[in-house]
């Protein structure tokens, strides 16, 4: 071989090893995600002096820091079933707080239901577990749907990657709940903040009570860090830490008054990071919009599973990167428990647009599970006495049409600059993008929710119940089959009257309340149901072994089978 084509290849081996790292080479890396609760980038990577978080500083010291990552909404349960699914919640139609387990004092008990999704969607994690990998979660869904048994080989307090085969790639969550708003006021140990040294923003008045919410959310954020840390030293111990991807992030933004719920920054931007096998790319910080949409994407992307063209997200890392950059983000508000409203946001790098669709209503909305927040209580007290500052009383004011804020020149998003001519080329710029958003992807919050729920139940008054699967038995084996579009099939093989099998794990820090499978060696179990997803294979099952099958289309009554000694038993 000539020199010349050795100096090639040797130069074609270096451009190869540089634009494709090793990790993104492996045909299934391991990857975490740790999901924290309300909290804005309330953090020491992000700036935050008085809030120490030395374990999330130290995955941000060895990974990437994304600045501009944004949730789909300021509330959890929309914006988790944006995240399982990758697509926008109003264009599938769980853009409510919340359609499962709503109090009937809040709202019309009938009210209450698991979306229907398209036939076509999927949870993600689905995809995974087709792939191979070993898929956890602790324990947190709140997806707006009851999910099918194929989305998880575990959701439980005691999921976790440990209890795999060996040998398994893994896809686990972890969500840590003590950052959660009800914490605020449910905490009752020590503050680890000194509340004399908070900085109050413009948006609260000064008090007592605000200052200790306020030191007690970022108390609760160092207690979450501890957490975390427990969860690095178990990744650590089993050997994973250097060959695992971490994500780390929050549903979304604050857990105070004026912050959760909104479509404003202290709502919707979040704390991104992402730790990379071998600590590639250390210490990055990366400026570029991310999405809470682009999450399941990426995910896939990273463990070399296609991406379904219809995930309405894009990819930011693995092997199928989305080359051109977002230009803008953006998220949507409809009820909030009882309270009905309608807005849209989007945003750019620098500004957000709001398009409010019942501007007669005030910013603000009698939350009843919000009054159990001290400074809530404080607020609105203060306001019946005149005592508020003009800042904080425009949170009471009716809202105009649009809105349009510079977040460089007003952090707190107190200034509308949609009446200013100054700025009429980038209120009309935004006012497109949110338009061509809305015919791109739909959105079903312009139809009343009781009409929506009839749509997605046929005109019924019940959900559509998935049709009972079939078995084609053969001597190759047993074929399911469902006629349910859409419907995830799943299925387990156990011996008939056996126990399944118990999944054990140390308690820890982040396991909070009574659990009923507490042992007083300290450790954790519960029973635990593997569903395989069946992809159409030959089932063979022997003499003494029953197959039990689930099929199910989200939003839809599932239906079960079991087979056994010959006989199909519904």
């Amino acid at each position: 071989m000539k020199r010349t084509t050795l100096l090639k290849l040797s130069l074609l081996s270096l451009v190869l090893s540089i634009f494709s790292p090793t990790w993104a080479q492996e045909a299934k890396p391991n990857i975490i995600w740790i999901t924290c609760e309300d909290i804005s980038p309330f953090i020491g990577a992000y700036g935050n002096k008085l809030v120490k978080t030395p374990n999330i500083d130290q995955l941000a010291k060895e990974g990437i820091r994304y600045t501009n990552a944004f949730t789909t909404a300021g509330v959890c349960a929309p914006s988790r079933s944006t995240i399982i699914t990758g697509m926008y919640q109003t264009s599938i139609g769980t853009q409510h707080m919340r359609t499962l387990n709503a109090p009937s004092a809040q709202r019309d008990a009938t009210m209450t239901y698991s979306a229907v999704l398209p036939a076509y969607v999927k949870c993600f994690p689905e995809y995974l577990r087709t792939a191979g990998y070993y898929c956890t979660n602790n324990e947190k869904q709140d997806y707006q749907f009851i999910a099918p048994v194929t989305a998880w080989d575990e959701n439980s307090v005691v999921a976790s990657f440990r209890n795999r085969p060996t040998g398994t790639p893994f896809f686990s969550i972890f969500n840590f709940v003590i950052t959660h708003e009800s914490y605020v006021w449910k905490q009752k140990d020590s503050l680890l903040v000194d509340e004399n040294a908070v900085t109050v923003p413009p948006i609260y008045p000064d008090t007592k009570t605000v200052r200790h919410d306020i030191a007690r959310l970022f108390s609760n954020i160092s207690r979450m860090d501890k957490q975390v840390g427990e969860l690095i030293a178990m990744l650590k111990a089993d050997g994973l830490y250097d060959n695992t991807i971490i994500f780390f992030y929050s549903d979304h933004g604050g857990a105070l008054p004026w912050m959760k719920r909104e479509l404003l920054e202290r709502g919707t931007h979040i704390p991104l990071i992402v730790r990379l096998p071998g600590a590639k790319q250390e210490g990055t910080i990366d400026n570029k919009l991310i999405s809470a949409v682009d999450f399941a994407p990426t995910v896939l992307s990273i463990a070399n599973v296609k991406v379904p063209a219809y995930m309405q997200g894009q990819a930011f890392l693995g092997n199928q990167v989305v080359k051109e950059e977002r230009k803008y983000v953006f998220a949507a508000r409809d009820r909030m428990d009882s309270e009905y409203d309608r807005v849209r946001m989007v945003r750019d790098k620098q500004f957000r647009y709001l398009y409010n669709y019942m501007p007669e209503k005030p910013y603000y909305q009698q939350i009843e599970y919000r009054l159990q927040v001290p400074m809530m209580l404080e607020i609105l007290k203060l306001k019946e006495e005149g005592k508020l500052s003009k800042a904080t009383m425009s949170w009471f004011n009716t809202k105009p049409v649009e809105e349009l804020y510079d977040m460089e020149k007003d952090p707190y998003e107190l200034h509308n600059l949609a009446g200013d001519p100054k700025y009429g080329t980038k209120l009309k710029e935004l006012r497109t993008a949110l338009k061509d958003w809305t015919n791109k992807v739909g959105d079903m919050g312009g139809m009343s929710e009781p009409e929506m729920v009839k749509q997605m139940w046929n005109g019924k008054d019940r959900p559509p119940i998935t049709a009972q699967p079939q078995l084609i038995v053969s001597d190759k084996g047993i074929k399911i089959t469902c006629d349910t579009k859409g419907a995830s099939i799943g299925y387990r093989i156990q011996k008939a009257g056996a126990t399944p099998a118990v999944a054990k794990r140390p308690v820890t820090s982040w396991d909070s309340g009574t659990v009923d499978g507490k042992l007083k060696n300290g450790e954790l179990k519960q029973m635990t149901q593997i569903w395989k997803v069946y992809t159409g294979e030959w089932i063979t099952l022997l003499p003494d072994e029953a197959l039990y099958v689930n099929a199910m289309r989200i939003g839809f009554t599932p239906s079960e089978l079991s087979y056994t000694n010959g006989k199909i038993i519904k």
